[in-house]
């Protein structure tokens, strides 16, 4: 079963995600809203769009989730076999999803100090919230 959900959601996630299922879906949005003069702008009409559009948002968080998952675990293996190929490379960090947030954050300190000692900046790097910010001509 996990073999059948896998292959229907790479199959519908790539639908989903094509130009023509974008112009499927904003077609139907059109035929929807030229038929409100049909159908008098009711609540029946309105809530033929709100069903719509909330059953097709609920299974979109599922092949999303789906596809984001198995991107996330092919990548993590893909590093994992770099860790492997690189002589010298701490193999151990294989395993880093299975820490706790407190072990991650420490081993972060960790890095930064290693970094620091290396002959890196003394102060760590700040993040800038917006990139461009300070960047003008």
């Amino acid at each position: 079963m996990q073999e059948q959900f896998r292959k229907c959601a790479e199959i519908a996630s790539k639908a989903a995600g094509s130009p023509w299922g974008f112009c499927i879906a904003v077609t139907l949005v059109l035929a929807w809203a030229v038929s409100g003069p049909i159908f008098e702008y009711s609540d029946t009409w309105q809530l033929v769009i709100n069903t719509c559009t909330t059953i097709v948002t609920f299974m979109m968080v599922f092949l999303i989730q789906n596809a984001q998952n198995r991107d996330s675990l092919t990548l993590q293996l893909k590093l994992d076999e770099l860790l492997c190929a690189v002589r010298g490379a701490r193999v151990g960090m294989i395993d880093l999803d299975q820490l706790t947030e407190a072990d991650l954050a420490t081993l972060r300190r960790n890095f930064q100090q290693l970094a620091h000692a290396k002959g890196g900046s003394k102060e760590p790097v700040e993040r800038n919230e917006n990139p461009t910010a300070g960047n003008a001509p």
